[in-house]
């Protein structure tokens, strides 16, 4: 073989080789059957250990929690480092939990900032990946407070990240109400660090209150939502109702999770349960798993 031929035949094997390496796909991830933990509060607050066991034969793997109580260093009356070996043993995780930050907007830093490290050792001790900043209290849905807000969760997600986890912001229906053209979301989205501050959106409160659908929202900063809530929406009141029971065509409406960054999603019914709550988590994970999950 003359050189010619060589340089020919090595061009052509290169270019073979760029164009299996350009068709083969990463492998889909697979994301585990996520819950709100505040959908089932009742039964949370009555037996923690029972309603856990109840959700892990309905198919959850995973849940966001709530109800952190800071100075005691517990989740549910457990102590942080007990509910951990609760999860273990029931071979269940907690990837997400919701904290009380909303009292501490109109504090100081420092304040902030020591309640931030608690709810760190919380999450580390549980081995939970993100903190998120669930609510404001209804007094402080303005403007001004939401600018003051995005200071506090850039300083917060600073504190969070330095820690190696991650921090993230849940939106409802009142940052999309606009202020002389303007609204929370706008200043959340424009003035937050997005290597500090993911957002974790709330797909029912999207439909309830916004402009946008979920995807044309992702697509103002894709990468940047990493976590879902996903809910359906009662087609007479607006309330909250059961997957597959609402006006939410999930079929239709469901993001791309590789667009948005997903990394983990929670089904959440906050209420107007159509008997009790447990019975309505196992609805919808009967139905996510019929319709939806082929779709993450």
């Amino acid at each position: 073989m003359n050189r010619r031929d060589f340089l020919e035949k090595s061009a052509y094997l290169g270019m073979g080789s760029t164009m299996a390496c350009a068709t083969v796909q990463p492998p889909k991830r697979e994301f585990k059957l996520g819950y709100q933990l505040y959908s089932v509060r009742d039964a949370m607050a009555l037996d923690p250990l029972k309603t856990l066991q109840s959700l892990k034969k309905m198919g959850y793997q995973d849940f966001e929690l709530y109800g952190f109580d800071d100075k005691a260093g517990t989740y549910y009356g457990y102590a942080a480092r007990d509910f951990k070996q609760v999860l273990d043993d029931l071979e269940l995780t907690v990837t997400s939990g919701h904290y009380g930050f909303s009292p501490y907007l109109e504090q100081s830093d420092e304040a902030i900032l020591r309640y931030v490290d608690r709810c760190i050792v919380g999450a580390k001790a549980i081995n939970s990946q993100y903190i998120t900043w669930p609510w404001i209290s209804p007094e402080l849905r303005t403007i001004e407070y939401f600018k003051l807000m995005v200071q506090k969760l850039n300083l917060i997600g600073e504190r969070v990240y330095a820690a190696g986890l991650g921090f993230a912001y849940h939106n409802h229906g009142y940052e999309f109400k606009e202020h002389d053209g303007e609204t929370g979301y706008d200043i959340i989205l424009r003035d937050t660090d997005p290597a500090l501050v993911k957002l974790q959106i709330d797909m029912y409160w999207v439909m309830h209150s916004s402009f946008y659908s979920p995807s044309e929202l992702i697509a103002k900063q894709p990468g940047r939502f990493v976590m879902w809530h996903i809910k359906d929406m009662d087609k007479v009141t607006r309330d909250y109702t059961e997957l597959g029971n609402g006006s939410i065509d999930y079929l239709k409406l469901l993001p791309d999770p590789v667009t948005s960054g997903l990394e983990y999603y929670y089904i959440e019914q906050g209420g107007n349960y159509a008997t009790n709550s447990m019975v309505s988590a196992a609805h919808s994970a009967s139905y996510f798993k019929e319709h939806l999950q082929r779709f993450l």
